[in-house]
């Protein structure tokens, strides 16, 4: 791979000079650098990779094995080998046949967990399910945090427009604000709570877990469901097994919104519209699966991530959603993004030879506009811009609206590319132009456009990982600090830090409450 990555160096060196709108010099150069699959299109034709460099980041991914190791997870295969787990959260959302696990096919427990989900869903949406006082449930609270919480607040949110379910509040942070604003004018007679931890010790969750199971009393008992593989835990909490959804090893955090974890996704908008957002994330699997490299969305866009990364040496990408629903999608694809691939070693242990995962970040358009885009504009820095936009809204009465909605992402794209020279104007208002940026555009956000969308980031992630050698499925740094502030706990009240650091001491001084 190292002559691969030598000759794309190469190719960025001789044409440092040529300007992204120069390569639309190619009248078919929207066309052959776009990728079109079920409602959904990937444009990365404002960026400056042109045919040749496109055809070496092939090459680079056929080098890393890259078809190799997809059809190893598909397969069952342990890809995760620092937790010497399989990654088949696949499987949450696979329409057609088995997928087998050392031999067994795990297909039957998930159909079945799925329609435990559905009976649940249905039972609690149409009054069947009650609260104590045999009252109905309108108000949901979801606790967890990274994965049990990103990924279901941002699925709630983002099919808002299909929300006909209960009210779902989402409690992630141990600061007692957050529960407290959570359950703020809430009462607790007509809500249920749900507990998500794998484990069902995840500290910050289960503080939040007790607390609200003091906030519910005596109702606690019937007002609780937990989404955990620990039945002894959640027994000895005071849930009962018929109230307990669990899911297997072989399903990450950042991964499960696919399974059990989505339940208040399938509360909101329903079992029919939840299995419509597995049926576009199956959609994008099977595009995945079998698209030819060139011709294949998540690759392309991996690659193209790659490119930036690590041919041009931008350290950071914005992604940019416009659409307010998808408000949240940020926020969870850092995690998806920076806890996959936020590693310095490979799978062998070995350091990387090439930098990884870069910065993510970014906000709704056109609320970004008016923050930060001054910086994505003029600043020193290039920053690759991700647009995200829906040809149809979701408000049918607020059709202009939406045509501004796209008038500004289409702008903000060209402006990035094209620039302005000052001609007669001051220095100041001169904008250097050739800032690359990808369009991914769909028809509208509806449930199976989301599944799609989420499918084709975690497949992003997943082709980035395997070019630059990494473990996409663990995240070990997650842990030191997690140790150290439990050891912490007792000097925060008074115990003795004699052994910790000059800040950290002064630190603690400085904030006894006492």
């Amino acid at each position: 791979m190292d002559s691969i990555w030598r000759r794309l160096r190469s190719n960025r060196t001789a044409s440092a000079d040529r300007t992204i709108l120069s390569l639309f010099d190619d009248p078919a150069r929207f066309d052959d650098f776009s990728i079109s699959t079920d409602g959904m299109l990937l444009d990365y034709s404002k960026t400056s990779i042109d045919k040749d460099a496109r055809a070496l980041l092939v090459e680079l991914a056929e080098a890393a094995g890259v078809e190799s190791h997809r059809d190893a997870m598909f397969s069952g295969e342990r890809i995760n080998t620092s937790e010497d787990r399989a990654v088949l959260h696949t499987a949450l959302r696979n329409q057609n046949g088995a997928v087998r696990l050392d031999g067994r096919d795990v297909m039957p427990e998930v159909r079945a967990t799925l329609a435990r989900m559905a009976r649940f869903a249905n039972a609690l949406r149409n009054g069947e399910i009650k609260a104590a006082d045999g009252g109905p449930i309108t108000e949901v609270i979801s606790i967890g945090i990274g994965g049990s919480d990103l990924g279901p607040a941002m699925g709630v949110k983002a099919l808002g427009a299909y929300h006909d379910g209960p009210k779902i509040r989402f409690v992630s942070n141990i600061d007692g604000a957050h529960f407290t604003e959570a359950s703020k004018r809430v009462d607790p007679a007509r809500t249920l709570v749900i507990v998500a931890s794998k484990s069902f010790t995840t500290v910050e969750t289960m503080i939040n877990a007790e607390t609200a199971k003091s906030w519910l009393g005596t109702r606690a008992q019937s007002q609780m469901v937990a989404i955990s593989s620990a039945l002894d835990k959640t027994t000895a909490f005071g849930i009962p097994p018929e109230r307990v959804f669990g899911f297997a090893d072989w399903v990450g955090g950042r991964y499960s919104m696919w399974g059990p974890i989505g339940l208040p996704i399938m509360l909101a908008v329903g079992p029919d519209a939840f299995h419509e957002f597995l049926d576009g994330g199956y959609a994008m699997d099977q595009h995945f699966r079998h698209a030819p490299l060139v011709e294949n969305m998540p690759v392309m866009l991996a690659l193209t991530g790659i490119w930036h990364r690590n041919i041009c040496d931008y350290p950071t990408r914005a992604t940019l959603p416009y659409d307010q629903r998808l408000s949240r999608l940020p926020a969870y694809l850092q995690q998806l993004d920076m806890e996959s691939n936020g590693k310095c070693v490979t799978q062998d242990g070995a350091p990387v030879s090439e930098l990884t995962g870069p910065v993510v970040w970014g906000q709704a358009g056109v609320n970004g506009q008016h923050a930060f885009y001054q910086l994505l504009h003029q600043g020193t820095s290039v920053i690759p811009c991700e647009f995200m936009i829906a040809a149809e809204g979701s408000e049918p009465t607020l059709t202009h609206h939406h045509d501004l909605l796209k008038a500004n992402c289409l702008a903000q794209s060209e402006a990035l590319m094209r620039g302005r020279e000052s001609r007669n104007m001051r220095p100041c208002r001169e904008f250097p132009g050739n800032r690359p940026s990808t369009t991914l555009a769909y028809k509208k956000l509806t449930p199976f456009a989301l599944g799609q969308m989420i499918s084709l980031y975690e497949h992003r992630v997943f082709v980035e990982g395997v070019i630059w050698g990494i473990n996409s499925f663990d995240q070990w740094g997650v842990e030191l600090g997690k140790e150290m502030a439990t050891a912490l706990v007792p000097l925060v009240r008074g115990g003795d830090a004699s052994d910790k650091d000059g800040s950290t001491q002064g630190l603690l001084r400085a904030l006894d409450a006492s």
